[in-house]
């Protein structure tokens, strides 16, 4: 039976009341503050101020854990909006502004389907929203945007714990690299990616994903619409 089917331990009067929810939140905490790393059952025990072994009334070990910690996140991802271009762009948006809030769920996301309670209600939501689109087409499309989310949190993401792990941010680090690229462009061996360099417009890390999202959207819009 799955952790979402199983039934919590009865309460017992212990001076420190524990429930999943009370598990979960404690885990969330300490990887919010210091990466997935951080989380293990002694250390979420910890947190709680009860012993490690009493976690396992409510979970197996780290994976459900996981499981449960990812579902909790897909709580705060609720696709909303009229017809289904809306809800997929508020699908991908939502998800984004999770991981940024999470950095440890770009790391998870993914992989095999999320089937808890709040990641089918995401699931259904969208959907449903897709009620027009032919039933085969469905998933397709879902998946599409899915990927390009994840892709693009996953760079936005190493950027960020590159620029801590280095003290760098993006324009020093462009400025450190400078030299190198002009006496490589110099060579004229890639003139075209010079160009673009040089003359294209640098877009920030938000205008990057919405134009991107736009793009994928529009490809989807027309494909649907044969």
């Amino acid at each position: 039976m799955l952790v979402w089917e199983r039934p919590e331990p009865p309460n017992r009067p212990v001076p420190a009341p524990l429930s999943r929810e009370r598990i979960v939140r404690a885990a969330i905490r300490l990887a919010d503050a210091d990466g997935l790393e951080a989380v293990s059952l002694r250390k979420v025990a910890a947190a709680l101020g009860v012993g490690p072994m009493r976690l396992y009334s409510y979970i197996a070990g780290k994976e459900e854990l996981l499981d449960l910690m990812v579902d909790a996140v897909h709580a705060e991802i609720r696709p909303v909006g009229d017809g289904w271009r809306e809800v997929l762009r508020s699908l991908a948006e939502t998800t984004r502004q999770a991981a940024h809030e999470h950095e440890w769920l770009a790391d998870l996301l993914g992989g095999r389907p999320q089937l808890g309670p709040h990641a089918l209600a995401r699931g259904e939501a969208v959907v449903a929203a897709l009620g027009g689109v032919d039933v085969d087409a469905i998933m397709p499309v879902v998946t599409a945007v899915d990927s390009y989310v994840i892709g693009a949190v996953r760079r936005e993401i190493a950027e960020r714990r590159a620029e801590r792990a280095t003290g760098m941010d993006e324009k020093r680090w462009q400025a450190s690299l400078g030299p190198y690229l002009e006496r490589t462009f110099a060579t004229g061996r890639f003139p075209t990616l010079a160009t673009v360099v040089r003359d294209a417009a640098h877009l920030d890390a938000d205008r990057t994903f919405r134009i991107g999202l736009d793009f994928l959207l529009d490809g989807i819009e027309a494909r649907i619409s044969r």
